[in-house]
């Protein structure tokens, strides 16, 4: 399993001890970012953290109806609260991940496992820039991708908007409620234009000012149990919709 298993969130709370480097015959630590780096240098797409779990679904000939394709967010949902993701459900977030690293992952991660749907949320570590700097067509064109990908295997497709989030802790200072509500307005109208189907957790996540509300994230970003459950009251009548359950 990667050294990057552990998402973004519980390095920056401190809970885990981060690999120690030998350099001249000192001990360095390295932090979460200089981590992030060396792993994406070694596998840019991190195409081999769900492998031997996609050889398994498929070895056993198990039926999927979703992949939930994303980053942190989408991984902590699948860590925090199993419980929603009942058979049927399958889970490939990663931990800090931008857009053009899940467009490559689609094939494996996706289209293979021949689910019937995906749910795609991503946006929030591009507008970071964990993989150096975007623009928002780049992130759109992403979407694009992904999306055409999907629907060319007959696979349906669900956007999610961003989160919201005020700041992001490992990117201080960094201009975050504009770019998010400007990329969720593309969303929503990009999928009414080719047929998706488009989830918005604002209403249910989002205080007065484009920030979490209490209690339904610890950082600010990613979600809490409460905010899990929060979500899973938005998607759930649309999973119904989209999936005839």
């Amino acid at each position: 399993m990667s050294s990057f298993t552990l998402s973004r969130r519980t390095m920056l709370g401190g809970a885990v001890a981060l690999p120690v480097l030998a350099v001249a015959g000192k001990c360095l630590a390295e932090t979460w970012e200089e981590q992030w780096n060396r792993e994406i240098k070694a596998d840019f797409s991190m195409q081999n953290r769900y492998r031997a779990d996609n050889e398994r679904i498929l070895a056993a000939h198990e039926k999927v109806d979703i992949v939930f394709m994303g980053d942190s967010i989408t991984q902590g949902w699948k860590d925090l609260h199993p419980s929603f993701f009942k058979p049927g459900r399958v889970g490939r977030g990663i931990g800090g991940q931008t857009t053009p690293q899940m467009l490559v992952r689609m094939m494996s991660d996706v289209v293979d496992l021949k689910p019937r749907a995906v749910h795609i949320m991503a946006g929030t570590n591009d507008i970071a820039g964990n993989t150096g700097p975007m623009t928002q067509e780049m992130t759109r064109d992403n979407f694009r991708a992904m999306t055409a990908i999907a629907q060319h295997h007959k696979i349906k497709v669900i956007l999610a908007s961003i989160p919201p989030a005020a700041s992001f802790p490992w990117r201080p200072g960094m201009e975050t409620v504009k770019p998010i509500r400007e990329l969720n307005e593309w969303l929503k109208d990009y999928a009414a234009s080719i047929g998706a189907a488009y989830v918005d957790y604002h209403p249910t996540l989002a205080d007065a000012h484009g920030g979490m509300r209490p209690g339904l994230a610890n950082d600010g970003v990613h979600p809490t149990v409460a905010g899990y459950e929060a979500m899973e009251r938005v998607i759930e009548p649309v999973l119904k919709r989209v999936l005839g359950k």
